[in-house]
């Protein structure tokens, strides 16, 4: 192959040689014709050409042209061709994709399993990383940061059925673990649900004041100052909740349900969730 030919590979990001998955990665890539490129990945599936990659660029694909539902069907359908290894990130694919097709009950579903996963140690393997690749790249993620990650999803899962108080306890468990802006806006808008404002002025002023990891994002700023404006507009209710240590019971309660749904008894726990075990005693500081 020539240089030029090898330059071109290289700019566009193509892989070379002329099978069904090379030609639909070129239709994705260089053709800009995603309709094409699905008719190719689906051929590659069907002869066995890197079946694994061919599904997920082809779900990925399906999701820009707002087809979810085919992509979550064709995931269900041909996952079982894939090596052991890469059903992890076809999980967090299908995460994606119930979130993005309004299917929360699924989408709890499966994000549980996944934190179940991580507490028996099937994930990161007792280990305290674990490689993840995102846009072709490589980097490490600790188990603290998978954990508050899929916490945060399953905080908004729970929002989205106006499930606030359940919402409200993943996210505060989720800032525990790895606190970030985004997830503290989220966590303020849940208890402006809730009609708790003082609660949630707190949580949102902590942002403009730079004590929350990802505070310096322009987005996450302005969000928090939205929120803010917004809470101006209501009065706080003289008999509302001024404390959440005042449903210590039922918080701890409900997060003891979680906990036992997420993670059965076992003898090797990972740290991270020695850490957290004691929810009642985390608020209290």
């Amino acid at each position: 192959m020539s240089s030029k030919d090898q330059l071109f590979h290289v700019i566009h990001k193509v892989p070379q040689g002329h099978t069904p998955y090379v030609k639909a990665k070129h239709a994705q890539l260089v053709e800009k014709d995603p309709e094409a490129a699905i008719v190719l990945f689906w051929k590659a599936i069907n002869t066995g050409d890197r079946v694994e990659s061919a599904l997920k660029d082809m779900a990925v694909v399906m999701k820009q042209l707002n087809r979810c539902e085919q992509a979550i069907e064709a995931i269900k359908s041909f996952r079982g061709r894939c090596p052991k290894q890469s059903q992890e990130s076809l999980d967090n694919l299908l995460i994606d994709l119930y979130k993005k097709c309004g299917r929360v009950d699924e989408q709890i579903d499966l994000i549980k399993r996944k934190l179940r996963l991580i507490y028996q140690g099937e994930i990161f393997n007792g280990k305290p990383t674990k490689t993840a690749r995102s846009h072709g790249k490589k980097f490490q993620v600790s188990v603290q940061q998978e954990i508050s990650r899929l916490l945060g999803n399953l905080g908004w899962a729970y929002m989205q059925k106006s499930n606030y108080l359940t919402a409200e306890v993943v996210y505060r468990k989720a800032q525990m673990i790895d606190p970030d802006a985004n997830k503290a806006c989220n966590l303020g808008l849940c208890l402006i649900k809730q009609g708790r404002y003082d609660d949630a002025r707190k949580v949102l002023e902590e942002i403009p004041k730079r004590k929350v990891p990802g505070s310096e994002d322009t987005r996450a700023r302005n969000r928090a100052a939205e929120l803010l404006m917004g809470i101006k507009a209501f009065e706080p209710p003289a008999s509302g909740i001024s404390d959440i240590l005042g449903l210590d019971d039922d918080l701890v309660n409900g997060l003891e349900q979680l906990m036992n749904e997420w993670a059965p008894v076992r003898s090797k726990r990972l740290p991270i969730f020695e850490e957290i075990s004691s929810f009642r005693d985390q608020l209290a500081c």
